[in-house]
């Protein structure tokens, strides 16, 4: 699809060109980062990727794509918009993707679906404006840093309006926001939905006992000795990152993911050349926290590191321990955050057993476009209701961390 998008703006009427590219390595890799929000001096280089958020960077995505974890068969077919002005240039992009399901996306509307289809409509193929396989917050109005960011921020969510109505997808989902995207595209008439997280706030502690000392004595204890338990059995941990993440140390944790991929959902969404691509790419962005055991490998957890946040990602094992899950994907993680100065630990989707161990309530945002009128009035009524239901169970939720009164669990928004 290539277009001509009109978007008002205060002074007078820009014309910008909407691009549809299949693959994100058609546009120049600095040119996304800058776009991705990479400071043009450190975008240019020829090093790795350097997005203050990992997984909208130019190196994430393409190692997707270059690994076909996404694509046609895959069921993500890459959409991605490009917004250019009158010289061609690319002045903003939203990494988008032709759904043809609803897995790996971690927002869930396939009630919506099964309704839509009783009712005689088709709810696949849909535009899903996200990061595959990542439930994790970001940018996914990719507009820069230069001014008339939310002029460009509106093209976009209006492109991916007219791309629905022209191609006849039913509707367009944009997952896990930030607030800028999220403000845009209410006001570009998507509904907004809620959802809840669990993430560890570093409120500037300089050691992990400092952390400590902000939990009610007895959750102090009950932290102290699971850890303690944890790496009973001569466990040791290792953090591994750039030049450190080894073929062989993929191979381990692949087993791992694999093992924990084949349990719970049948078929893992990443393929061993996936990880192989990363630690080329982004090694830098990248933390595997390894359990080792006489020798050899037998637990990790997958982390990427952004600008202030460490951002939980996969965990796997071939032997199991007490609290060893808890030791290398929660505990561990607020380990790296406090040492390197991090503001926040995103420890991924579910999961109210995260909050004993420090991490608290936050809600997540997604906002969603839906073309028939019938399905959009019933997806917003029930809209409503949930996002009161998520409101309410966080605010609960924030009343039973286990910081001392005063000293955290407010739930976050």
């Amino acid at each position: 699809m290539r277009e001509t998008a009109k978007t008002p703006a205060k002074e007078s009427e820009r014309t910008f060109v909407v691009r549809v590219v299949d693959s994100v390595t058609h546009i120049d890799r600095s040119v996304w980062e800058e776009l991705a929000g990479a400071s043009p001096a450190v975008a240019g280089e020829t090093t790795q990727a350097t997005s203050p958020n990992p997984f909208v960077s130019h190196a994430f995505l393409s190692s997707l794509e270059d690994s076909a974890c996404v694509g046609e068969r895959a069921g993500w077919l890459p959409q991605h918009l490009i917004l250019e002005d009158e010289a061609g240039q690319a002045i903003a992009a939203a990494p988008a993707y032709l759904k043809s399901h609803s897995q790996g996306e971690y927002v869930f509307d396939q009630g919506w679906a099964d309704a839509f289809q009783r009712a005689g409509g088709r709810y696949y193929p849909k535009l899903q404006m996200s990061v595959p396989f990542t439930p994790a917050s970001g940018p996914r109005l990719l507009v820069g840093q230069t001014p008339g960011a939310d002029i460009r921020r509106q093209a976009l969510a209006e492109s991916a309006k007219t791309y629905a109505e022209r191609t006849g997808v039913s509707s367009v989902h944009a997952t896990f926001l930030i607030d800028k995207d999220l403000s845009v595209l209410e006001d570009s008439d998507w509904l907004h939905r809620t959802d809840q997280q669990f993430h560890f706030l570093n409120r500037g502690y300089d050691t992990y006992e400092a952390f400590l000392d902000t939990l009610a004595s007895r959750k102090r204890k009950t932290l102290r000795r699971e850890r303690r338990e944890a790496l009973e059995n001569d466990i040791e941990i290792v953090w591994l990152t750039g030049s450190d993440l080894t073929e062989e140390a993929w191979d381990a944790f692949y087993a791992f993911y694999l093992d924990t991929g084949s349990r719970k959902w049948g078929r893992p969404y990443l393929n061993r050349r996936f990880f192989s691509l990363i630690g080329e790419r982004m090694a830098d962005q990248t933390l595997l926290v390894m359990a080792r055991r006489g020798g050899r490998y037998i637990a990790g957890a997958l982390n990427f590191i952004g600008a202030d946040t460490v951002y939980g990602r996969n965990w796997g094992c071939i032997e199991e321990h007490p609290f060893l899950h808890f030791e290398v994907c929660y505990h561990q993680a607020i380990d790296y955050a406090i040492a390197h100065k991090l503001a926040v630990v995103e420890a991924g989707a579910q999961g109210q057993h995260k909050l004993a161990r420090g991490y608290e309530p936050v809600t997540t945002h997604s906002a969603h476009w839906i073309g028939h009128p019938g399905l959009r009035r019933a997806v917003e009524d029930y809209l409503e209701s949930e996002r009161e239901e998520v409101a309410r169970v966080s605010e609960i939720l924030g009343e039973h961390t286990p910081y001392k009164k005063g000293d955290g669990g407010a739930s976050q928004s």
